[in-house]
Order: C-alpha cells, then structure tokens, then sequence
C-alpha cells in the first residue's frame, strides 16, 4: 500500500444537527465533490423549558461523520456553516478530528502530522464515555456539574450477543450507551475527573474513558 503525498491530509468532520437534516447535509457535502458520509441517531441534553412543558424532554439528533481531504473539508464545512445557519442557537454544531491514518482513499494511507508541525494550539477536546444502558445521563450530568453544556447520547451494542471481547479491560456487550462532548480544553480534565468519580469508571466494567483533540469547531460560542 501506497504512502499519500504529505500534500494530502485528510480529517473526520462530525456535524450535530436535529433529526431530518442529516440527509440534506451528506447531499450538499456531495454536490460539492465529498464522496460519502455516514449517518447515526442520537439524542440531545440541552434543557428547553418550552419542550418540558410539553413533556418532550428528549431532542432527537443525527450525526453525520465525513472523511474528507483537509482543505475541501473545510471549504464544505464552512459552506454547510453557512447554509445550515450553524451560527444561530439550537440549529447544529460541527468540529473536525485529525486521523493518524485512513485506508481505503485510492489505495492509499497517510501520516498524520504531529503537533509541533501543524502548529495549532488546541482549544476543545471531545470527551467519548462509555457506559452501561441508563448511565448515559449520570454522565450528562457529572459534566455538566464540572462545567459542560451538554452532550450527545448514541445508543451503542458490542459485536455480538454471545460475544464477550473486550476493549480496554470492559467487556464489550449489547445495550451500551455512548456520550460525547465538546468541551473547551481548560474544563477538559474537570469533566473527566468528575465524570470517574461518580461513574466509578475506574472499577472494572464501569466504562471507559478516552478524549481526542478537536482542530476546529462550527457553531460553537467561542
């Protein structure tokens, strides 16, 4: 397998937007030349008191994640930014991720740059947890008591019913839950932190833990 010329550098974009817009956001990343994406469900935390008082306390969300070349990406994104109105509250947010390698782009994988050569200082991280069915909101709310806004919840199952792999320690069964947040780099190790403490995810199959670096976000108050 063939090295990509360092001139091509590729990211994965995820974009967070309410539930029906998935579809138009995949179809306006290919009307301007990105190839494909993928879509999850998900649901929302932020608390609106117009939808408590119509007992609609779950928002429903889609994530799209987009494997793109870094500089198309962003063209798109901040097209999508603009088109989607991800500036305005409540319509969405997206960030980008740094991949240490991607198979299957022309036969072809590439090496990430490191820190130091890109020369960028990190202002969010995202914060994946890991947890049992109906942990997903103890999550929520440890984080949000360290200083998070809010999160994203994705319904998640291992490989297999009668399997029992395991990843970092955990066996890995049906009915998980998974959370990510977006939070800014200074909160990151309170959240974390709280997050151990009252999940216990240092226990053995309490949960994991792991953060990545975000490059650039959409619709985010900086």
């Amino acid at each position: 397998m063939d090295i990509c010329p360092e001139s091509k550098e590729y990211e994965l974009f995820c974009v967070i937007v309410n539930h029906g817009v998935g579809s138009k956001i995949i179809k306006f990343a290919k009307q301007h030349g990105i190839s494909g994406a993928t879509v999850i469900l998900g649901k929302g935390t932020i608390k609106n008191h117009w939808l408590e008082a119509l007992e609609l306390f779950e928002i429903r969300r889609e994530i799209v994640f987009i494997v793109a070349e870094k500089e198309l990406g962003y063209l798109v994104m901040n097209a999508i930014e603009k088109k989607f109105d991800l500036q305005k509250p409540n319509q969405g947010i997206a960030f980008t991720f740094s991949l240490s390698n991607y198979l299957g782009a022309q036969n072809c994988i590439f090496r990430k740059k490191t820190k130091s050569e890109i020369g960028e200082n990190i202002m969010y991280n995202a914060i994946f947890v890991v947890v049992d069915k109906g942990q997903a909101e103890s999550v929520i709310n440890a984080a949000k008591s360290a200083g998070a806004r809010g999160g994203t919840i994705i319904n998640a199952r291992g490989s297999g019913i009668h399997e029992t792999e395991t990843l970092f320690s955990m066996a890995i069964e049906p009915e998980k839950e998974i959370v990510f947040i977006i939070s800014k780099s200074d909160l990151t190790d309170p959240i974390v932190q709280k997050i151990r403490e009252e999940l216990k995810i240092d226990e053995p199959g309490k949960g994991i833990i792991f953060v990545l670096d975000v490059n650039k976000t959409y619709g985010l108050l900086k």
